[in-house]
């Protein structure tokens, strides 16, 4: 016979507080995942035995970074087995008949239009207050009026064209009929001289072929989209940005001519 504690006996404890030998391999027993026997588990506190191993470190570490997969994970919204069908709540749900999902489509068509015009701007190099503009107008803007032209990028092109080139003839004062009426065939010769049509950027030209499009076709496209902000009065649009100021504050114009005149 062996010395040791008989079946379901507690392991030897040394009452300084030092386990012996064989209480020190159970406890290593225990921190992998062996089974205990023996009545109330031991609870130990010396330095470092709360710590993992290194392979259960990598383990631990690999779980908390990719996460416990489960399989309800990838059954949300289906059926258990592939013959049943889903409930009539799920079903609302995906056909947006639920009331949560009330004009979910029509709210995500009006983001991915803010975020390609948004896209494009960048890539041009505008300025925030066109930037603004064409953002402005990209999403109130009904685009099955274009017909086989009515994807988003296409539309916004020409959307960034007419701005940028609105604003830049509104700069030279060529947005003013009567004032251009006034004025001398070589000081028009000059104005004109001076515009510069976005067109004419080779970054915005690059995008054209990119999307198909070319001159005549911006023109084309170009007269549509100015009938459409005339029948959805879209001239003034400006994302982010409110038409109309807060009447109890003084005009910016009034406060410059006060300080003028002071």
């Amino acid at each position: 016979m062996t010395d040791g504690p008989p079946p379901g006996a507690d392991p030897p404890f040394d009452e300084s507080g030092d386990p012996g030998t064989e209480r020190d391999e159970r406890s290593v027993s225990l921190r992998r995942g062996d089974g205990w026997s023996g009545g109330a588990r031991p609870v130990s506190a010396r330095p470092g035995d709360g710590s993992l191993s290194r392979l259960e470190a990598v383990k631990d570490e690999r779980t908390r970074r990719w996460d416990v997969t489960t399989p309800s994970a990838t059954l949300i919204g289906r059926p258990d087995r592939p013959a049943d069908e889903v409930g009539e709540t799920v079903r609302r749900l995906h056909e947006e008949r639920h009331p949560a999902m009330a004009g979910h489509s029509a709210r995500m068509h009006r983001l991915e239009k803010v975020r390609i015009a948004h896209a494009l701007c960048n890539a041009c190099s505008l300025s925030h207050w066109e930037r603004d503009r064409v953002l402005g107008i990209v999403a109130e803007l009904d685009l099955t009026a274009f017909g086989s032209r009515r994807a988003i990028p296409t539309v916004s092109l020409v959307v960034v064209q007419y701005v940028v080139d609105h604003e830049r003839r509104r700069q030279l004062g060529l947005h003013d009929r009567e004032w251009v009426g006034e004025r001398s065939p070589d000081e028009l010769e000059a104005l004109y001289d001076r515009f510069e049509s976005i067109t004419e950027d080779p970054r915005f030209r690059d995008l054209m072929d990119v999307h198909g499009l070319d001159t005549t076709a911006i023109n084309r496209l170009d007269r549509i989209l100015q009938a459409q902000l005339d029948e959805q009065d879209l001239h003034g649009a400006a994302f982010g940005r409110a038409p109309h100021r807060d009447p109890n504050l003084p005009a910016m114009g009034d406060r410059r001519a006060a300080e003028g005149e002071a």
